[in-house]
């Protein structure tokens, strides 16, 4: 769907002007909480568009436009009554802040921002906070409407503030279960329901003796984590300990994987293609720096591939996306990447290629390998294209009869390099390759 243009836009000297879409936040104290202006527009309003819940805070007197509830799901139906409605004065009712969490995203998305008239209302973010007498700025927020309850994991560190935007009377319960599986069973949580209403209530309790019923639906949780003495302490950064991971062996070791991290560089928002996922390490990892960071695990055996699922989700990032097959067929289809890491196969006929076409400018690729076979192959890309090509050895210290020594791991090949505009326009010949290799062979 087209946007709809601004009020004051117009297709020729013929054309009326289009009435732009009013978003009014509304909170739990209804009509009674809004603004001179918010009423106004609901007032004037010929279409009225909202939940349920939203629809019958409304009084019949003073809004007399058409009600309309959102079918579910709910995102495919909002071009589709748009254009229903188009040329009538709609108003979208939302939750709080239509701009946080709310139907004011995808209402930009499809008109574009001139199209719309935000009118907000305190968050229930806002309202929590008042509450618990915790800075906005200081405090983590989590959703898990429409998500799962395990995203809450990468949030959970010692001493921080969480916030849980919650999906149900349910959610409380499960927030409390997987506090107690974290490790953070000592964390106080808070439940406020309807806050800003007349019926608002709170109560409150400790994770790992959890035992109030389900309440009110319309609930934002309160966390205040206390990790418990024996539980595993797991950083912010790269290199979480192996231990953190269910495998089989086939992990990127910590060390190594820190290293590996940085080379990839993730930035918020990108996505990275994690070639060859073993345990889903890297891919967790990357995700793990920023919520918004994006990730699709390639993994050609079923067993890890739900042995990944499984590390994702304990570890904070279920919205990891595990893709079944062997590159680069499982590539086909696959969102262009931001960046690539190729934990293995590499000899795969065409993987190399596949992914250097996939990549797009100041995309940046990362390989590790451990065999002559593939560091030889790695060797000629990084010939033709530089980057870095470095060896990470990495030594653990052992027992040795009453002595302590030195325990070295495999030594870890990694090529990394970022994609430039100025690439060579076909691959160095055979006489080219072999001057090459003397040439190295020499110094």
């Amino acid at each position: 769907m087209s946007p709809l243009p601004s009020p004051t836009a117009s297709d020729g000297p013929s054309a009326p002007p289009v009435a732009p879409v009013t978003v009014v936040g509304i909170g739990a104290d209804g009509w009674a909480g809004l603004t001179g202006a918010a009423r106004d527009a609901l007032t004037a309003a010929e279409v009225l568009i909202g939940g349920p819940r939203q629809l019958v805070l409304l009084p019949d007197a003073a809004c007399a436009g058409e009600r309309v509830s959102w079918p579910s799901p709910l995102r495919p139906a909002v071009p589709l009554l748009l254009e229903k409605y188009a040329g009538l004065r709609i108003a979208v009712l939302a939750s709080g802040d239509p701009m946080f969490y709310g139907i004011g995203r995808a209402l930009s998305e499809e008109l574009g921002p001139a199209a719309l008239r935000v009118l907000p209302h305190p968050s229930s973010v806002s309202y929590a906070c008042a509450r618990a007498g915790w800075p906005v700025e200081d405090t983590e927020v989590v959703t898990v409407v429409g998500r799962p309850v395990a995203r809450l994991a990468a949030a959970l560190h010692q001493g921080r503030r969480v916030l849980v935007l919650s999906a149900g009377a349910g959610t409380p319960g499960e927030i409390a279960a997987l506090l107690r599986e974290r490790g953070f069973g000592p964390s106080r949580m808070r439940v406020m329901e309807q806050l800003g209403s007349a019926d608002e209530r709170t109560y409150e309790g400790t994770a790992d003796r959890w035992e109030h019923a389900p309440g009110d639906p319309l609930n934002v949780v309160a966390v205040d984590c206390v990790r418990a003495a024996d539980a595993r302490r797991l950083g912010a950064g790269p290199g979480l300990p192996d231990s953190a991971y269910e495998h089989d062996g086939q992990l990127t070791k910590r060390h190594v994987r820190a290293a590996t991290l940085a080379a990839l560089a993730p930035a918020p928002g990108e996505l990275l293609w994690d070639i060859g996922g073993g345990s889903g390490s890297i891919g967790i990892e990357w995700m793990r720096t920023h919520p918004s960071c994006r990730a699709v695990t390639v993994e050609r055996d079923p067993e890890r591939a739900a042995r990944i699922t499984r590390n994702a989700d304990a570890l904070g990032v279920p919205a990891l996306r595990v893709v079944l097959g062997a590159a680069p067929t499982a590539l086909d289809g696959l969102p262009a990447p931001d960046a690539v890491f190729i934990g293995g196969g590499l000899t795969a006929p065409g993987l190399l290629d596949a992914v250097w076409a996939a990549l797009p400018v100041g995309g940046r690729l990362v390989a590790n390998t451990v065999t002559l076979e593939s560091e030889a192959l790695l060797a000629r890309w990084y010939r033709r294209h530089g980057g870095d090509l470095v060896k990470l050895a990495v030594a653990h210290a052992v027992a040795v009869g009453g002595f302590t020594g030195w325990r070295q791991a495999m030594a870890v090949t990694q090529w990394s390099v970022t994609k430039t505009a100025d690439e060579p326009a076909e691959e160095p010949t055979a006489q080219a390759q072999a001057q090459a290799q003397e040439a190295e062979d020499r110094t």
